[in-house]
């Protein structure tokens, strides 16, 4: 992929994350907002997927990544009433932070 075409999806990634923060601002906009917000991380992953150097372990081990990842978040989000949506969203965010600290 082409240095620069990998630049001008990035940009149109945060293009999109931006509408998204803009687009969740509001109840009757928040549909859209997180249609945004998914249509940019799939493109920043998809580019960076692209970028990387091809090799099945690294590629499995981001694939068994995002599985069990994506599946603890939607069955946690599906066994949370909405009433604990708060506490929810504060976990969440919790385990971003513990994340970012192990990179």
């Amino acid at each position: 992929m082409n240095a620069n075409f990998a630049s001008f999806l990035y940009l149109v990634s945060g293009i999109l994350f931006i509408l998204a923060l803009r687009g969740l601002s509001h109840p009757t906009t928040s549909r859209q907002g997180n249609m945004y917000g998914m249509i940019g991380m799939g493109i920043a992953i998809a580019t960076t997927l692209a970028l990387a150097t091809p090799s099945a372990g690294g590629f499995g081990l981001i694939v068994l990544g995002l599985s069990i990842g994506g599946s603890v978040g939607a069955i946690t989000a599906r066994r949370i009433a909405m009433t604990s949506m708060p506490q929810l969203v504060a976990a969440f965010h919790s385990l971003v932070g513990l994340a970012a600290v192990m990179v």
